[in-house]
């Protein structure tokens, strides 16, 4: 289980089935076996070196999530797994990436803040709500605003600088996780 809340950029070495990323931070507790968020998708460290890890990527992974479209030096998203001593600051946070959604508009506010619009696929609409959360690239955010299949969500400028929503841009794909409570309810519901 993960936050959403982003702790380093990394870099990729090498894309493709097999995922490497430098980075520095997330290295300090990550053993072979553990798992990492990468752009949100909860993978599997297979290598770990003092500058790196590399995950196993399957087909599913490839269809349903973004990380097909990394080549060498592109930046990611990192979060480590929380501990039972950690403090839940996003929400939770699986790392099954529902689908991909399209950056439509990223607008600057001022301040250093920032205005995303996302279109996401019609089949999730059903989970999300205005003031809800949701899980953009492995980022916790709040959703400020729904019109029709497009979310509207605020980046506040510490998001913009640390994560890749500041590298975003529009026809970027995203990865999207829906809220996995809501998923739970609907199903509890759809049984009575």
């Amino acid at each position: 289980m993960f936050t959403g809340i982003v702790e380093e950029l990394g870099a990729v070495v090498e894309a493709g089935t097999k995922l490497e990323v430098r980075c520095s931070t997330v290295l300090s507790d990550l053993s072979i076996g553990a798992s990492i968020a990468v752009n949100g998708v909860c993978l599997t460290a297979v290598t770990v070196t003092g500058e790196s890890f590399a995950a196993d990527l399957a087909p599913e992974t490839l269809s349903r999530s973004n990380l097909g479209d990394l080549a060498a030096g592109s930046r990611v998203n990192l979060e480590r797994p929380v501990t039972p001593a950690t403090r839940l600051s996003g929400h939770i946070v699986q790392g099954h990436v529902d689908a991909t959604g399209e950056v439509v508009a990223l607008d600057e506010l001022g301040d250093g803040n920032w205005w995303l619009k996302v279109r996401v696929p019609k089949s999730l609409d059903r989970y999300l709500v205005e003031k809800g959360s949701v899980t953009l690239d492995g980022i916790s955010l709040t959703i400020a605003a729904m019109d029709g299949d497009v979310v509207g969500v605020t980046i506040i400028p510490h998001t913009f600088a640390n994560t890749t929503i500041g590298q975003a841009h529009v026809g970027t794909r995203l990865n999207v996780e829906v809220d996995v409570l809501a998923k739970h309810v609907e199903k509890l519901l759809a049984r009575r």
